[in-house]
């Protein structure tokens, strides 16, 4: 592994409740080199927003932290952009001026007018949306909101670009074109990636490792898998590669296996009674 960009180092987090703390995270420690690709990915509940939201600076640790280039992090900061799945475009704002406000926020002051409209057009080049620089959020599709959503993360040349589930609301076909463009700007920038899914294929997709987090509460990193795929990675060529395969399994044997999914007893009891009712009813 190359020199470590960003730490989490014991990394454990408490929520307050009126029965008292909830541990949604215990013991999570990770280290992540410069430009690299990870994953998080786990059933709901098993902190991967939290662990998100704590790198972004968004959350303060109850116990542990996070390095990045040798300073803790401690709040939110330009050096690090979310994506989240929701665009959170503003509706009143064309696609460039949304674009803009990171822009004007980070580089204010440093950039004249002309380099800043330079800049904000190069980088929704970047996620291929100049055709709708003027078009406000009503006027674009779903995945055109969030290549906007995208252009204005990368647009504040973050080292780290922090990703909650980007593609979850899209279609297959607008994802997968999504996931291609995004693998492009990655080896274009180098910017070092953590991208939080459900989505297995996606996973092993993108990824240079994916970090499988085991199920809450007091959830915690369970395994971590390398992807040892040459870049740049054709999805149709992929579907034959044993590697691949491979680390398909792995991450399923451990969601459904590993980390199974375990339904309440009350719940398991009421489905059978709603089940019974129904069968009465059918009678």
């Amino acid at each position: 592994m190359n020199k470590v960009h960003l730490e989490l180092s014991g990394v454990g987090m408490e929520f307050p409740t009126p029965k008292g703390p909830f541990s949604a995270l215990d013991g999570v420690n990770l280290k992540i080199a410069k430009g690299e690709f990870v994953s998080l990915i786990g059933h709901s509940g098993c902190g991967k927003s939290t662990v998100l939201n704590i790198v972004a600076g968004l959350y303060q640790a109850t116990t542990g932290g996070v390095v990045l280039n040798g300073r803790e992090v401690n709040a939110p900061g330009p050096e690090r952009s979310v994506v989240f799945q929701n665009h959170s475009l503003l509706p009143w704002l064309s696609a460039f001026q949304n674009v803009e406000l990171a822009v004007r926020q980070v580089f204010g002051g440093k950039k004249s007018r002309a380099e800043m409209r330079e800049w904000i057009e190069h980088n929704l080049s970047l996620v291929q949306m100049t055709h709708a620089l003027h078009k406000k959020p009503d006027e674009l599709s779903g995945g055109m909101k969030q290549r906007v959503g995208i252009a204005r993360a990368l647009a504040m040349q973050p080292e780290v670009l922090l990703m909650d589930e980007p593609f979850g609301a899209l279609d297959a076909l607008t994802r997968a074109h999504l996931q291609d463009s995004l693998m492009d700007i990655q080896s274009t920038l180098g910017n070092t990636v953590i991208m939080i899914t459900h989505d297995v294929d996606e996973a092993v997709l993108l990824s240079d490792r994916i970090v499988m987090m085991t199920n809450g509460p007091a959830a915690t990193i369970g395994e971590i898998l390398p992807v040892h795929l040459e870049r740049p990675r054709d999805r149709l060529e992929l579907v034959n590669s044993q590697h691949y395969n491979e680390c398909r399994s792995a991450v399923l044997r451990f969601l459904y296996e590993k980390q199974k999914k375990v339904e309440p007893i009350s719940a398991r009891n009421n489905g059978r009674k709603s089940w019974m009712k129904k069968l009465r009813l059918a009678g």
